[in-house]
């Protein structure tokens, strides 16, 4: 995708012309071509099942987005959900293969089944799916449900922050110099931007705006998209 160092006058910086879609991502414009399919390609039941894997793992992203936001350090433009994604990604598609099969089959699949398939998947690869890569910070797996507080380590010396895992509501982090501080917003579970930014050494800052993980729109009812 190419990048666009100057947009001209009276031109949109998103959305799509004359077959180019333009995408801005912090400030930075960029510009793709538009691909065309045909629409039986996105009806085959392989396509139907990669569709409902997409939407389980836009809602798992929604569930843990305040999480997320402060154990993964994103790559250049990015955020820390496409970061969470890109190196997940393998994973959470083989973890809920089956319940994407049940789904397919007219089965509802709610948030708590999408949560078990991928605790469960754990529990049997302890080293398959991150829930913190931070820069400075040893790397920590997911072994099974989803833990209370998630420890990041100093790569170097003795720093320490623990996270409190909070889905709804407030999350507090204890910071590495004893101090806890404290953000409150939406449900990651339903509509609304969690505005929670990452942590950076002892601290939490706050930033504007949800995150995008960058996939595009997949057709397919009966889940609700995760994405920010």
């Amino acid at each position: 995708m190419a990048q666009i160092k100057q947009v001209g006058p009276g031109r949109k910086t998103t959305g799509t012309i004359d077959g180019i879609t333009y995408v801005t991502r912090n400030g930075v414009t960029y510009a793709r071509s538009t691909p065309t399919m045909p629409a039986s390609v996105f009806n085959t039941p392989a396509a139907k099942k990669r569709q409902a894997i997409f939407k389980m793992v836009q809602m798992h992203l929604k569930f843990h987005l305040r999480t997320i936001k402060q154990t993964f350090t994103p790559k250049g433009n990015g955020t820390p959900t496409n970061r969470y994604y890109s190196v997940n990604g393998k994973a959470l598609t083989l973890a809920l293969d089956t319940l994407a099969e049940l789904y397919c089959a007219g089965q509802d699949v709610t948030i708590d089944d999408v949560e078990q398939a991928i605790s469960d998947y754990a529990a049997a690869n302890p080293k398959s799916i991150k829930v913190a890569s931070k820069s400075g910070y040893q790397e920590v797996y997911l072994t099974g449900a989803w833990p209370d507080t998630i420890t990041l380590n100093a790569r170097t010396g003795d720093s320490t922050i623990i996270i409190i895992v909070a889905e709804n509501g407030v999350t507090t982090t204890i910071n590495a110099d004893g101090t806890v501080t404290t953000s409150s917003g939406g449900t990651n579970a339903g509509g609304g931007s969690d505005n929670t930014g990452g942590t950076s050494g002892g601290g939490t800052d706050t930033g504007g705006g949800g995150d995008n993980t960058g996939g595009g729109n997949d057709s397919g009812g009966g889940f609700e998209s995760g994405g920010d």
